[in-house]
């Protein structure tokens, strides 16, 4: 096995706990899995997910639900019991069938996907699906926009019965920053949205908003109180949708106010759910004069053992932690401790410098080469930590000028549990 990762089961329910405290109230979680679960592995995340209490999971598109659905049953959560799952991009004719069949609730927007949907329902003589209206209050993504184009869509809801009203929401764009203008503007247009569902007769069960980052930016902001006010005045229950602080990050909360300092609520308490480890397939010392990798943007200054790892850019391994003599690169730990990178990230190998945690060889010493299969505490197959304790998604991030999310959503590996 080139690469796995490792899920802690402990990490993720006290972080999925520590959202649910945050939200407050009676406001619902809903914990997105999509992508992958960021990269996590979501037939893996979802059941712990679950056991933990989350009574909705969000994912990419039908097929992703679908696979979610099959892994809750494979983890043996009676069906009676699944969460239900919210399929957050916009569906395709071909994803009717699919939604029915798998229980799927399909975010919608636009009167296409209700003639497609609604088609599916009476082929099938299914019961009303289930559908999630999405508001466009500033993103210009996803969404009908308040006014006009919003009347219309609930004029077709209430004129049939296929498609049943159960939640709708918005996204902000702008929810790591606090007191954000834009924000604000994004709230006045989901009540003026709210208001008109509610003058239409339509009462949906939910009304949700808000990422990780609208969680976390509390200090600042009053998001929370004022999304559950919004959601009773039509009878409905407020929800929020946190991603990536399930997996232990967060956007850094961003001020707009000197004077007024971000107060993060829960990015401080947020603990890495994810290990990504791959093990020693090679070791060798190398002497002064020698250069490592493609275009040999390092050369060793001093004798040197060398590590190297089956993983690279094609595994998710940015080529940006490349490191040369002129600028260091990521790390990986080995035995608890930092392994700098050295020369370039390859497409499937990677080299590290262990010359501080076994030392050289006396044959390199006197500039001799030797490949050899075992040095002293170091062994062919040795566990080797890419991401974990020691080298976090916002290391890699900051390395390769991005954020966790592009980080841990590019990882290629196969996901386990562990204690």
């Amino acid at each position: 096995m080139k690469s796995w990762v490792e899920i802690s089961e402990k990490r993720l329910t006290a972080n999925y706990q520590l959202l649910k405290n945050a939200a407050g109230g009676d406001t619902a979680v809903l914990a997105v899995v999509k992508a992958n679960a960021y990269g996590h592995g979501a037939a893996v995340c979802a059941p712990v997910l679950t056991r933990a209490g989350a009574p909705w999971l969000g994912v990419t598109d039908a097929a992703e639900g679908a696979c979610v659905r099959k892994a809750l049953t494979a983890a043996g959560i009676d069906p009676k019991k699944q969460p239900q799952i919210l399929v957050m991009s916009g569906p395709l004719p071909e994803d009717a069938d699919k939604l029915l069949s798998h229980r799927l609730t399909p975010v919608v927007w636009q009167q296409e996907q209700f003639v497609w949907l609604s088609a599916a329902v009476t082929k099938h003589n299914s019961a009303p699906l289930p559908i999630h209206l999405e508001i466009d209050t500033g993103m210009a993504r996803q969404g009908v926009a308040p006014g006009e184009d919003l009347s219309a869509v609930l004029q077709w809801l209430k004129n049939h019965t296929t498609l049943q009203l159960d939640g709708v929401f918005t996204h902000f764009a702008s929810s790591e920053v606090a007191a954000s203008p834009q924000t604000l503007l994004q709230r006045k247009r989901f009540e003026q949205a709210i208001a008109q569902i509610a003058s239409s007769g339509l009462r949906p069960t939910w009304v949700h908003a808000g990422n990780s980052s609208t969680v976390d930016n509390q200090g600042t902001e009053e998001n929370l109180p004022w999304l559950r006010t919004l959601a009773s005045t039509i009878g409905a229950r407020s929800m929020v949708r946190p991603g990536i602080a399930l997996y232990g990050y967060c956007l850094p909360i961003e001020s707009t106010n000197a004077s007024t300092p971000p107060q993060p609520e829960i990015e401080a308490s947020l603990q890495p759910v994810m290990t990504w480890k791959t093990r020693i397939i090679g070791l060798r010392d190398i002497h002064p004069g020698d250069s490592v990798g493609y275009n040999g943007i390092f050369a060793a200054d001093k004798p040197m053992r060398l590590a190297l790892l089956p993983i690279g850019y094609a595994d998710g391994l940015r080529r940006e932690l490349s490191a040369s003599n002129t600028r260091p690169g990521g790390w990986a730990m080995i035995h608890g401790k930092p392994a700098p990178f050295v020369g370039r990230v390859s497409m499937n190998l990677t080299i590290v410098d262990v010359s501080e945690i076994a030392a050289v060889s006396e044959a390199a010493a006197v500039s001799e080469i030797t490949a050899v299969s075992e040095i002293e505490d170091l062994a062919l197959g040795d566990e080797v930590v890419i991401l974990g304790d020691g080298i976090t998604a916002n290391d890699h991030a900051h390395l390769a000028n991005t954020i966790a999310y592009e980080i841990v959503c590019g990882v290629r590996a196969s996901s386990q549990l562990s204690a």
